[in-house]
């Protein structure tokens, strides 16, 4: 079967009539329409198509809609597309053997407008199929993989296979590298997000680790290429994320067209900047002589709290009357992070005839309660009809659903979901359900990979869902043992926690031949960050390892550093990801007030591991999560749980439900009266006669209703 990947074209029909003669063939492989750019020392050629298979090898295509024969100049401009493929292919050493190339490259032209054609110049379907047909290659079981691999050049992007220290073979380094080495190609899913684009929004949905960062940042650098008169922006909640897109679009870039990217074209921004810092939401508010609010301006208006940005956004939109296009092309990254507003703000900057908007999320990933809502209800209506709505029948891909995870192992992955959600929780009193959340989308399972294996995602029914290795690739989990790929630890210090951490952290590093890259340090309350890990620090300062605090000691866009260990609090370790991942102070997460915001903050630690995953914490609270771990690891990590209905679920959101620092203190101060009160009654120092009688009745109406 042939995977179509439609990229950028003026050439539609003829394209549209390849595809055709390439479906009545039997064929496995990937069709690419408007990729890849060729760079050479003449410049850039951009290849009309491109076929990359098992039985035909590599295949060029031009296609040629005018009339004007001249078979000299277009058998010309083959040999210039066969050359330069030829030397871009030779610069991956596993495509040669001695110094052939093992991959066959064939060149053709389909130009049904010509009266006479040659052997490589098609001039009908039935000419182009005939050559398809007579072509072979017999090495395609070998060089297959690693074609694609060059073709799509992961490799080259991620810069991998720079692990020329090892000296075992069994070492946590050397599965490391194996991992790495084994992730080397786009699935049809990345490929189609990549490259496929759209003339209005795109939406990318995905897990954490189904490489949605690094899609988005190919896609950046392909409509680079594509489109040279487009200013593309590319903006993101987390700071940190800053350094990964300016690596990967270079490289993809310079891999691509020999050329150093020209940034002026290509806006790396985070969403919100500052006075000093672009920022999208700051250049529109001067765009469009908006009054902008830096962080503290904004706390002092709408509070110190999480929906600060939200209500900022939300003002500058209504606000706006005749907005100014400031960008061609937005891309947006973790865009579960921000409200419609942003994404509306985005929308609105773009041009009014052609708005080109990606963004790309992981619903469980948001730090805050806040829910990615329907492309209609974001960006609006006109006269009854929704603004937009996102289509895949029209042979683009509007809407992409990553559901393989190239990051996380199979149980780690299922651990992080599994008390992201509480499956496996203790319900308490006053709740319905032992969960704490749930996809409100019940497809929504399905689509990220999971297989129901009993039961049925119905309300009221049980149902047990897993993950197979289609969609969770068993090279992830088989380097290393169940019990050194996740472990739970509890303590009843700091001390001693700090002790084990700083243990496990040289043993890393000395024996394991791991680098400082490789290990993160994540803690879940930014507040109490820098206190919380300064025991661990002074102790892997006493034995010779330095580490930093991302955004105290270093700048935010700053996160790795080649000789010391990376310590983030869980905002700024988002999007990021390490082989080795340190979950400290765990057990401020177990329960308590907001807990679906403490819930997405384990699955977001958990899900930042490569490789291998170590939560800690203290007391009676880490229990509860060794606890949940303990349940999940017995069933052989697949989540069963009855499904609640409506009402369930209205009662989870609500107990659950993301508070301000105000809620919780009215909160605290009724349950305190209550308590009081209570407590009175109970030791005859007041009589219930004393009370008021209709506060009494609306009492009991509230609470029995």
């Amino acid at each position: 079967m042939i995977t179509i990947i439609n990229g950028v074209t003026t050439k539609q029909v003829l394209a549209e009539e390849l595809v055709a003669v390439l479906n009545t063939m039997d064929l496995e492989g990937y069709f690419y329409l408007g990729y890849p750019v060729l760079g050479g020392m003449d410049g850039k050629i951009k290849v009309d198509a491109l076929l990359v298979c098992r039985q035909c090898g590599l295949v060029i295509f031009d296609l040629e809609m005018s009339s004007e024969e001249n078979i000299e100049n277009k058998i010309s401009l083959l040999d210039d597309l066969y050359n330069n493929m030829e030397a871009r292919l030779k610069r991956y050493r596993y495509l040669s053997k001695g110094r052939q190339l093992q991959v066959p490259i064939h060149v053709v032209s389909y130009a049904p407008r010509y009266k006479t054609g040659a052997e490589e110049v098609c001039t009908s379907s039935e000419h182009l199929k005939d050559y398809l047909l007579g072509l072979s290659w017999y090495q395609s079981d070998a060089y297959y993989e690693k074609l694609l691999e060059a073709i799509q050049m992961i490799s080259q992007i991620k810069k991998r296979g720079s692990r020329t220290y090892l000296q075992k073979d069994n070492s946590k380094g050397a599965k490391l590298k194996e991992i790495e080495d084994q992730i080397s190609c786009l699935d049809r899913y990345q490929s189609k997000a990549v490259i496929e684009t759209v003339d209005g929004v795109q939406r990318i949905r995905g897990l954490a680790g189904s490489g949605k960062t690094i899609v988005l940042a190919l896609k950046v650098a392909y409509l680079y290429t594509m489109y040279e008169d487009k200013i593309i922006a590319v903006t993101f909640n987390s700071r940190a994320l800053k350094g990964q897109f300016v690596q990967l679009i270079s490289n993809f870039i310079i891999e691509n067209t020999n050329e150093e990217p020209e940034w002026e074209r290509i806006k790396i921004i985070h969403a919100w900047g500052s006075r000093n810092a672009e920022g999208l939401y700051f250049n529109f508010c001067r765009a469009n002589n908006l009054v902008c609010y830096d962080y503290m301006e904004a706390c002092r208006k709408y509070g110190r709290n999480s929906f600060a940005f939200d209500k900022i956004c939300q003002e500058a939109v209504e606000t706006v009357t005749n907005p100014k296009v400031l960008y061609d092309v937005i891309l947006v990254d973790e865009a579960q992070d921000f409200s419609k507003y942003f994404l509306q703000m985005c929308y609105v900057s773009l041009p009014r005839d052609k708005k080109m908007l990606v963004y790309a999320y992981d619903e469980l990933q948001s730090l805050d309660n806040k829910n990615v809502e329907s492309p209609e209800d974001i960006f609006g209506y006109t006269d009854g009809k929704p603004n937009v709505t996102l289509d895949n029948s029209n042979g683009r891909a509007e809407d992409i659903v990553l559901s393989k995870c190239y990051r996380n192992s199979r149980p780690i992955l299922i651990t992080a979901h599994s008390l992201g959600f509480g499956i496996y929780r203790e319900k308490e009193d006053r709740e319905e359900t032992s969960l704490v959340q749930l996809f409100e989308d019940k497809k929504l399972w399905e689509d990220i990979g999971y297989t129901v294996k009993e039961g049925a995602i119905t309300e009221g029914k049980s149902v047990t869902l897993y993950r197979t290795e289609e969609n969770s690739p068993a090279f992830l989990e088989n380097h290393s043992s169940i019990d050194d790929l996740i472990q739970f630890k509890k303590f009843d210090t700091i001390e001693q926690e700090a002790k084990w951490v700083t243990d496990d952290i040289e043993k890393n590093l000395t024996t394991e031949e791991l680098r400082y890259q490789d290990i993160m340090i994540i803690h879940p309350e930014p507040r109490t960050t820098k206190s919380y890990v300064s025991q661990i620090r002074l102790m892997l300062m006493d034995r010779g390892i330095k580490s930093h605090i991302v955004g105290v000691q270093t700048t935010p866009d700053d996160f790795f550093q080649e000789d010391s260990i990376a310590v983030s609090q869980i905002y700024r370790a988002k999007g990021n990801e390490a082989a080795v991942v340190y979950f400290v102070n765990a057990d401020v997460c177990a329960r308590g007030i907001n807990l679906s915001r403490k819930r997405n903050i384990i699955f977001t630690a958990i899900t930042r591991s490569k490789a291998w995953v170590r939560v800690s914490g203290l007391g009676e609270n880490m229990k509860i999560l060794i606890s949940e771990y303990e349940k999940v690891k017995k069933r052989n990590f697949e989540l069963t749980f009855p499904y609640p209905d409506e009402s369930q679920r209205q009662n989870m959101r609500m107990i659950h439900r993301d508070m301000t620092q105000n809620e919780i203190r009215d909160i605290q101060k009724s349950n305190d009266s209550l308590a009081e009160v209570a407590s009175k009654l109970s030791k005859g120092q007041i009589r219930k006669e004393d009370l008021d009688g209709k506060t009494i009745k609306d009492l009991k109406d509230v609470l029995f209703d």
